[in-house]
């Protein structure tokens, strides 16, 4: 009976669906707006006791730095709401955008905690000081679909379009002067740093109304 079925081929096609955007955008000639939000942080720290949000230690602002940040945060705001635009559809018409802004200084050994943003389209996150490079604090991203199946068969990973073995998470190392978008439900953290010095980056919340 088995012979039976012997000329049986199957022909099939992976295909990737329901697309996951990041945006990865390296500005140029952004060194002054840098400059200045380096600054402005550095001072606000220095006058402000800071809360605790994700971060495992380091000094967390209010997300009222659109307030305290002057020209160049409102310049940043800007330049992440025409990003978040380029990766936004909207059927009843283009809608009012919103930015929430504040900064973190970490310094060696603190880390933010696994989190999402809840009621907020976009999230980003622009780099001023990153640190040494290879001495960790990276920016990770969870693949949202992996806990369920993780919790009936720890180590399954879905075979992807390239043919590899898909990550249940994706790192971005940064670099000054970087920023990334991306959904803001997506949880996502930073890995300790393992170096000298500090490091700076600004998080903001995009939405609409």
């Amino acid at each position: 009976m088995a012979d039976d079925f012997a000329a049986i081929r199957v022909r099939a096609e992976q295909h990737g669906l329901f697309e996951t955007n990041i945006l990865h955008a390296r500005l140029s000639d952004a060194e002054p707006m840098t400059v200045a939000l380096e600054a402005a942080i550095r001072a606000h720290r220095d006058a402000e006791p800071g809360i605790e949000r994700s971060n495992v230690g380091g000094w967390h602002s209010k997300t009222d730095m659109l307030d305290w940040g002057g020209p160049a945060a409102a310049k940043l705001a800007d330049l992440s709401v025409k990003l978040a635009k380029r990766m936004s559809n909207f059927s009843a018409g283009e809608p009012e955008w919103s930015v929430r802004m504040w900064a973190n200084v970490s310094p060696p050994g603190a880390l933010n905690m696994s989190h999402a943003h809840p009621g907020v389209l976009w999230a980003a996150v622009y780099y001023i000081a990153c640190g040494e490079a290879s001495a960790g604090g990276e920016l990770y991203l969870e693949d949202p679909r992996f806990p369920v199946p993780q919790m009936t068969i720890p180590g399954f990973r879905a075979i992807g379009a390239d043919g590899a073995p898909q990550d249940v998470e994706h790192r971005i190392a940064p670099s000054r002067g970087d920023l990334v978008l991306f959904p803001a439900w997506m949880r996502h953290g930073v890995r300790p740093y393992r170096g000298s010095g500090e490091r700076i980056s600004i998080a903001m919340n995009l939405s609409v109304r």
